[in-house]
């Protein structure tokens, strides 16, 4: 299942279910969720080689030479998907029809703080 994921500087994540990895399918993701002339930090997958031609300002960080370019980095998705991962290892295992709700849940999680602010939050979305 391709997962695919942004996060906005200093903010928050966004993810989304798949159908595939290929650049067909990533860029109406991309341009539905980024302004254009933005700079867009991303790894060296080649899908996101039509960033190039686009109306976005792509720097690419290679992992394979290094993490860090001056102040550019991907360091904030990775944090993300490490954090998901790690939630989703403890239940050994999920149906793939459920998936996009456990994907969603870290979501949550990783952009809205502490577990008491998001009980909070939770608490007036339902008007508690």
């Amino acid at each position: 299942m391709a997962v695919f994921g942004i996060l906005k500087w200093g903010g928050k994540v966004y993810t989304k279910i798949a159908s595939d990895t290929r650049t067909d399918t990533l860029m109406p993701l991309i341009t539905r969720k980024i302004a254009p002339d933005s700079m867009v930090y991303t790894d060296c997958y080649r899908s996101y080689n039509a960033l190039d031609v686009s109306d976005f300002y792509p720097v690419r960080i290679s992992h394979s030479a290094l993490f860090v370019k001056g102040k550019n980095h991907i360091n904030g998705i990775e944090n993300f998907w490490n954090q998901a991962k790690r939630v989703l290892r403890k239940y050994n295992g999920i149906q793939k029809g459920s998936f996009p709700l456990f994907l969603k849940e870290c979501e949550f999680r990783f952009n809205y703080g502490t577990p008491k602010q998001q009980l909070e939050l939770l608490k007036e979305r339902a008007g508690i």
